[in-house]
């Protein structure tokens, strides 16, 4: 098989229907090249359902803090809503989408981060599953609920999911963003970064938040893999193109 390409969808493409229907007609020409597998988030619908409901939400270090009891809320925004409506799009774009979340076959195991309630460190585990859907040509699309040993469901940050999925693959990763990339101070792209330079940019308080939490999942992933990883904006089709044939395009992460 192809060495596959695991795309990371988030932000606000996800509340915007015809940035994701555009989004769709990308990832169709994209699954012509080679094997996919789509990893979703959905933080601002989570956050926007909690403060209908009356809930408290809250995030530290760019990481959404999680009391056991909103689980069902959040697991019912990831797993069910959101992942049914990405499968419908994806199927009205000619693919064969299959909705998974990543306990699904033990494609990835969770320990529990007890700082932040019902959320999931995950670590990769079975490529069984995923591999026996690629090879029959279908586009597994895997929601960032996970599940802890005692069997406690868990909310996974999706980029660090997307990391762990594609430790499991071996796969390329891409994480998509509201931007074009990893950004310097003077807001201009960043077109390959190592540890070192990740590692100063934090220090220096130029990346922040939730881009902390996704170029660290960048950097595993690229560690522990020895594969392609990407950050990219999800607006610009020809970079993704690009990113899936190997070529240069919004910020390389060198292992």
């Amino acid at each position: 098989m192809t060495t596959p390409l695991v795309i990371k969808i988030g932000g606000r493409v996800l509340t915007d229907p015809t940035a994701l229907s555009q989004l769709f007609s990308t990832v169709q020409k994209l699954a012509a090249l080679r094997p996919l597998v789509l990893v979703h988030g959905g933080g601002d619908q989570v956050q926007a359902l909690l403060q209908r409901l009356g809930e408290v939400s809250a995030k530290t270090d760019g990481q959404r803090v999680t009391p056991a009891a909103q689980m069902p809320i959040v697991a019912g925004v990831l797993a069910g809503d959101l992942n049914s409506q990405l499968c419908a799009i994806a199927q009205q774009h000619g693919l064969a989408s299959v909705g998974l979340t990543l306990q699904a076959g033990s494609t990835v195991r969770c320990e529990v981060d007890t700082t932040r309630g019902a959320v999931g460190i995950p670590q990769p585990h079975s490529s069984k599953l995923l591999e026996l859907l690629l090879d029959a040509n279908y586009l597994p699309i895997l929601s960032s609920i996970g599940l802890s040993a005692d069997g406690q469901r868990l909310n996974i940050n999706a980029d660090l999911a997307a990391g762990a999925v594609a430790q499991v693959l071996h796969a390329d990763l891409i994480l998509l963003t509201d931007v074009a990339g990893i950004l310097d101070r003077d807001g201009l792209l960043i077109d390959s970064i190592d540890a070192t330079q990740v590692l100063q940019l934090i220090s220096d308080g130029i990346v922040r938040d939730g881009m902390v939490v996704k170029l660290n999942a960048a950097l595993q992933a690229a560690q522990h893999s020895r594969r392609s990883i990407a950050v990219a904006g999800w607006q610009d089709a020809n970079a993704l193109t690009r990113l899936a044939k190997g070529e240069a395009a919004g910020t390389r992460i060198r292992f």
